[in-house]
Parts: C-alpha cells; sequence; structure tokens
C-alpha cells in the first residue's frame, strides 16, 4: 500500500473516531440535560394541569439518546428488570412517582402497596387518564399492558389480583419511574 491510501486511511479512520466520540459525548450530554429536568421537577409542578398538557413525541433515536440503555430497554423495547432489587419494590416515601421518559404524574404513594411480587406496585394511577392499557401476548402469556398515556413507554402491567378500593395491582418497572418527593412544608 502507498503513502497516500496509507494516510488517507489513517484520515478516514480518525474522523470516524472523532464522529462517534462526539455522539456518545452528546448523548451523555443529553442524558445529563433529561436527568436534571427529572431532578429538578417538584411535587407542586407535577401535580399541577399544566404537567399534562401535550404529548411527548420523539423518534426512537431521541429516546435513545436521552434514556440510558436500561431505560430504553424497559420503556421503549418493553423489558422488565429484576425483582426485589430495583429501586422502589421497598420505598414508601410520601410523593408521586412520574415516568421516567416523560415527566408525567403516574402513581401517587398513597396507592403503593408491598404486593410481594418484587416490583413497585399501585392499585390505581395518579388519573384515569394517566396510564393506557393495551394487550400483550409476549412469552407464551396473555397479559395487559401499562403504558403512560403521554409518551406511550412501558412502565409495566396491570392485574386483577389488588386490594381494594379497584382489586387492580399495577406491577411497574422501578426503571420506568422516577420518584418526586411531596415537600415536608406542605404537612
Amino acid at each position: 500500500m502507498n503513502f497516500k491510501a496509507t494516510f488517507f486511511l489513517l484520515i478516514l479512520l480518525f474522523t470516524l473516531i472523532s464522529c462517534d466520540s462526539k455522539g456518545q459525548n452528546q448523548s451523555e450530554t443529553t442524558q445529563q440535560a433529561h436527568e436534571n429536568y427529572l431532578n429538578n421537577l417538584t411535587y407542586e409542578e407535577v401535580m399541577s394541569n399544566e404537567s399534562k398538557l401535550s404529548k411527548a413525541e420523539r423518534s426512537e433515536e431521541e429516546w435513545k439518546n436521552i434514556l440510558s440503555s436500561e431505560e430504553f430497554r424497559i420503556l421503549r423495547n418493553k423489558g422488565t428488570e429484576l425483582p426485589f432489587v430495583n429501586k422502589y419494590n421497598s420505598h414508601y416515601e410520601d410523593g408521586v412517582y412520574v415516568c421516567k421518559a416523560c415527566g408525567q404524574p403516574l402513581f401517587h404513594s398513597e396507592t403503593k402497596y408491598n404486593s410481594r411480587s418484587g416490583w413497585p406496585s399501585f392499585y390505581a394511577p395518579i388519573e384515569e387518564d394517566a396510564v393506557d392499557d393495551r394487550e400483550d401476548n409476549s412469552f407464551f402469556m396473555n397479559r395487559t399492558e401499562t403504558i403512560c398515556s403521554r409518551c406511550k413507554s412501558h412502565l409495566g402491567h396491570v392485574f386483577d389480583d389488588g386490594p381494594e378500593p379497584t382489586g387492580l395491582r399495577y406491577c411497574m418497572n422501578s426503571a420506568a419511574l422516577k420518584f418526586v418527593p411531596k415537600d415536608s412544608s406542605d404537612e
């Protein structure tokens, strides 16, 4: 191989590596900005009607850029996390659980209970239209998938073996949720 061809290949290789690392850094920056947005949500803000106004429509590539790989696997590819070792299974503070993808309020801590399933469970969404249900026949099972009504991300499944007053068990993935605590000053 002559010098010009080798030089050209090295420049091409350097350009490809440079472009890839810029994309990765941009993705990390985008993920950090999304995490900052979620971390800065207040209880008052998520409980206001303004947080529920518009649909969150993004391409799968955009979701991939703002979510971690685990969040993307669960929220966009209908994955499931391990039971019992997830973030919110044994979490019982007062506040609201919002969608990790778009920030929509989904469940209030008042409806959370220990279902002994290994995943955070709720007997009702914060509002009837906060979540949508759709049929899920994956893995040779007939279940009802629960998705965020705002961004259509997968949250978990709903079963009819929950406590009163609804008889429902919304069995959610912790990685699909972000907890927003209620300020102690509100009590």
